[in-house]
């Protein structure tokens, strides 16, 4: 059965939504096929009074934004002229709430998703702020989703048959709105139908709000009775009025039993730490009942757009094992991030340093963060401590996977595959997971392993140097203790000459000291190639995909089973079967996730711990080497110093002898000849310890400094 307007036509049949006064339907423009939603109002509509009917059909108008559905325009059927249509634009992904329904979106949106539905939701609110109008029945089935070419999602709000014209000053009184997302005070006058004098102005808007964005987070409303929010309605209630400040969730778990509170979103929601610390005060300022306490739209939207306007960058704490999603604004200096760092990791700005792309990133503190490399999940900055830290590894819980019916009913057993699907998706999120945190340990350490290697071969280069240049200096020291037997007044330079044949001997040993660090890297770069094959083979993701695959195949008949009602003997049994299948593959998914996933996770782990051990060891004993190279080279210019000094010292006292001696005179000519020499070695060790002041850089491997303009 068709149905249509002037310019529009429709089945009946193709429904997109249904409310109380109308109906949504898929339509096309008869001239150009161009698919649009129109909004068709029941009988029921036309007893609310002529404004009422009015209000929707003038608020779209007045309305133009990017997050509000469009009106195109308002016609009549063609059976029935008084029955008004609004032609409105459609939009291809469905509501917010189809996409929560999604056995996949169980545990709430992916972080990407959820901010897009953030910005889209803040950014419609502002609009509808702008102009004056309080919504009043938001919520996830009024919140529509258009998906782009690119693939990108727009959410748009619609559905303005309760908006009304509201300053913030300004209250009402009458009741609209879905009970699962009203103001307490709402609900305690629509639902429970108590009589109360209270009016309500524009935060309960903030209420549906703060409920929404709490769902598209976890998956679930925040305020559950037990046995749901239709059923315990008294409970619902209490819950909602009896919330601790800063509390976000209630939930009871036993009838008649207590209410758990939660003051954090829940560990099993795809949102990072580093967005949920940003998210959690709006949700406790907005899911306020009193409202006097709660906050105004003026400070959501800053608290929103506070959040929307942060870079993330991504940091993987590599002794650690986890990754974070540091929240920061662009326009703030490194040492901003450096404490959000701390905040996320435990790691105190002094025993931070970072690696990126393989080398060495050198952050100014007050450089920008806007001069950050850019990051991603698969390219984060890789966060090192000076300190050694406990390899803790993500915060990895088993999904709980729900009771299965033990007798046959197609409706429960349809509602536990569909609830089974979702643990399975979870299941497979934490095992992706936990394979892309064990890619990135073996990539963050195969850079830090390179850069330690690059460290042992600059150091390997000085001892080289210092064996070649040592001789000459000793050279010289044992020129002038020849003289000092003819000079008195010349120093014994004998303790040097020892001290620095010491070092020339202890030499050979910093050598092959390096040469076993080198050996301990080779060893660590083994176990890594072995962890790196280990990891290739690794099919555990696959397998689990593949029993989700086939779990979700029983789901969807399931759903055929739901519909058809009461089945055949022959479907009944195909049902049972299938039954058992399900059993089956939950026990193959669990095992896979304990004695694979984790099991090799774990074994990454305990390497990890192992392998800092060593390089913090090697690190420990290059930087003990280096100081003893910077105080040696101190000690080498020293003596070209002393040296300089005799030489120039030795020669004055002989030119004051007599000039007409021809001993003296030759004694002159030998010590001119002695000076000439030995400035001449002199400079070449100035030139050395140019040479060797130079390889200094060469402690670490070419860092990426950013610059701070």
């Amino acid at each position: 059965m068709t149905a249509s307007t002037a310019n529009y036509i429709w089945s009946m049949e193709d429904v997109l939504g249904q409310g109380a006064t109308a109906s949504v339907h898929k339509a096309r423009n008869k001239k150009t096929g161009e698919l649009v939603a129109v909004k068709v109002f029941n009988v029921a509509s036309y007893s609310r009074p002529y404004e009422v009917q009015m209000r929707e059909f003038e608020m779209l108008r007045r309305l133009s934004h990017v997050n509000i559905v469009r009106l195109f325009a308002v016609e009549e059927m063609h059976m029935n002229p008084k029955q008004k249509v609004l032609v409105m634009e459609f939009c291809s992904g469905g509501s917010l709430l189809n996409l929560l329904e999604e056995p996949e979106n169980a545990f709430g949106l992916s972080e990407p998703e959820f901010l897009v539905v953030l910005q889209c939701v803040v950014n419609g609110m502002n609009h509808l702020r702008e102009n004056g109008v309080v919504h009043r029945d938001i919520k996830p089935g009024n919140i529509m989703r258009q998906v782009g070419d690119d693939g990108r999602s727009v959410y748009k709000l619609t559905d303005f048959g309760a908006a009304r014209e509201l300053e913030d000053n300004e209250k009402f009184v009458s009741i609209y709105g879905t009970e699962e997302y009203l103001h307490p005070d709402m609900y305690e006058r629509a639902v429970l139908r108590k009589p109360q004098l209270k009016s309500f102005g524009v935060t309960v808007d903030l209420w549906s709000i703060g409920v929404t964005f709490y769902h598209a987070a976890t998956g679930s409303l925040p305020f559950v009775p037990y046995g749901g929010p239709r059923r315990n309605k008294q409970i619902m209630y209490k819950i909602t009025i009896e919330k601790p400040p800063q509390a976000i969730a209630g939930v009871q778990k036993v009838e008649e039993g207590p209410i758990e509170w939660s003051y954090q979103l829940p560990h099993n929601c795809q949102l990072s730490e580093g967005l949920k610390a940003q998210l959690v005060p709006v949700l406790a300022n907005i899911l306020e009942a009193n409202q006097e306490k709660c906050w105004g739209f003026d400070q959501f939207f800053a608290a929103t757009t506070d959040v929307l306007h942060r870079v993330t960058v991504y940091v993987f704490s590599l002794q650690q094992a986890t990754p974070h999603t540091i929240y920061v604004h662009f326009y703030s200096t490194a040492s901003v991030f450096f404490e959000e760092v701390q905040a996320q990791t435990g790691v105190s700005p002094e025993r931070q340093h970072f690696l990126f792309q393989g080398h060495r990133l050198l952050l100014e503190p007050s450089m920008k963060v806007v001069n950050l490399p850019q990051t991603t999940e698969d390219r984060p900055i890789f966060l090192l401590s000076h300190w050694p830290e406990k390899a803790a590894g993500i915060m990895s819980r088993e999904p709980e996977t729900p009771a299965m019916p033990s007798r046959f009913d197609v409706m429960a057993d349809y509602s536990f595959s569909k609830a089974l699907v979702g643990v399975i998706h979870q299941f497979l999120r934490v095992a992706c997971s936990l394979h892309k945190t064990r890619e990135l340990i073996l990539q963050g350490f195969y850079a830090y392993i390179e850069n330690v290697r690059n460290e042992c071969v600059a150091s390997m280069s000085k001892i080289t140097i210092l064996t070649m240049k040592l001789p000459s200096v000793l050279s010289m020291e044992e020129r002038i203790l020849k003289l000092s037997q003819f000079h008195s007044h010349l120093s014994d330079s004998t303790e040097d000459i020892g001290r620095l044949r010491q070092v020339e001997e202890n030499l050979p040993l910093y050598a092959n000291g390096i040469r076993e660090f080198q050996n301990r890297l080779d060893h660590l770069h083994v176990d890594l190639a072995k962890c790196s094959t280990a990891l290739a083979e690794d099919k555990c993701v696959q397998k689990m995909d593949a029993l989700l695959k086939r779990i979700v195949c029983i789901h969807q008949q399931y759903r055929k089973d739901r519909l058809t009602g009461k089945l055949c003997y022959n479907d009944e049994q195909i049902h049972k079967f299938e039954k058992i299948n399900l059993s089956t593959h939950i026990k193959k998914v669990k095992s896979l996730y304990r004695d694979d996933c984790l099991q090799k996770f774990h074994s990454v782990l305990a390497a990890v711990s192992n392998w800092t051990s060593v390089l913090h060891d090697i690190e420990k004993k290059l930087k003990d080497f280096a100081h003893f190279f910077y105080q040696l080279m101190g000690d080498l210019q020293m003596c070209e110093e002393g040296q300089n000094k005799v030489l120039d010292s030795v020669l004055v006292r002989s030119l004051q002898g007599s000039q007409d001696d021809m001993g003296k005179d030759h004694m002159i000519l030998r010590m001119k000849h002695l000076k000439a020499e030995m400035e001449a070695v002199a400079q070449e060790l100035q030139s050395n310890n140019g040479i060797i002041a130079s390889l200094g850089t060469l402690n670490c491997p070419t860092p990426l400094k950013q610059s701070s303009s």
